[in-house]
């Protein structure tokens, strides 16, 4: 019996060192779009949580309410970090 050992069909690339076979490729994104996109991010779970409180789920509502702020503090940490302009 002969036992072939093929290497996978997808080999990990970038910043995804545990990348999984047969998944997307993670993109690199710019330091302003990952800004952006987290901020985004922090928009969503903050009007998640107002949907959550009018639908009288007041854990979830508080978990994501709590939750936007996380995200912003994460966008203005990386804005730092990459030296962007300062807030005002």
């Amino acid at each position: 019996m002969f036992i072939a050992i093929a290497r996978p069909a997808v080999e990990p690339e970038g910043p995804d060192a545990v990348a999984v076979p047969g998944s997307p490729l993670i993109p690199q994104v710019s330091p302003r779009a990952l800004h952006a996109r987290l901020l985004e991010n922090a928009a969503l779970r903050r009007l998640r949580g107002q949907e959550r409180r009018r639908s009288n789920r007041m854990e979830d509502a508080d978990y994501w309410l709590h939750a936007a702020p996380v995200a912003v503090r994460k966008a203005a940490a990386l804005r730092e970090e990459r030296s962007f302009a300062p807030l005002p």
